[in-house]
């Protein structure tokens, strides 16, 4: 299923067609894919836990700045998200990292609420672990 990212308003970021640019200059330019989203990475500011892996839209991204606090765009709902505007879970940020190519970011975030983030009840979205088998099997194992 592909996404459907709204484009009625321009888009708030520069495009830089110069890699040394892109690469090592102050411009914050995101790389958004073809459906128009950038990867974005939740980590707890305090322990560094990885906590949730979203996707944000030019104006997910431009509305995390302007209020400090995480929006994404939700794949499946085809709309912005306010995480935590139902949950009470908000993500406040509190530093933004971007890649060297700049197409996908990572967000230092304090939680609000009881400091889950999973839709399933879990502090964090990362709650198993690939593990092989003598034969070479593969299976899921829940951490801790």
């Amino acid at each position: 299923m592909t996404s459907k990212t709204p484009t009625a308003t321009p888009p708030a970021f520069p495009s830089l067609a110069d890699k040394a640019a892109l690469e090592e200059g102050e411009v914050l330019a995101p790389r958004f894919s073809a459906d128009g989203l950038v990867t974005a990475i939740a980590v707890d500011a305090a322990t560094r836990e990885i906590l949730m892996v979203a996707h944000m839209n030019d104006e997910a991204l431009a509305r995390t700045l302007a209020t400090g606090e995480a929006w994404y765009w939700s794949r499946s709902r085809g709309a912005l998200w306010h995480k935590g505007a139902t949950s009470g879970q908000i993500q406040t940020v509190r530093e933004i990292r971007v890649d060297c190519d700049q197409d996908a970011l990572v967000l230092l975030v304090d939680v609000a609420g009881d400091g889950g983030c999973c839709h399933t009840g879990r502090r964090a979205c990362f709650y198993r672990r690939v593990e092989r088998a003598e034969d070479g099997s593969v299976r899921l194992a829940a951490i801790g």
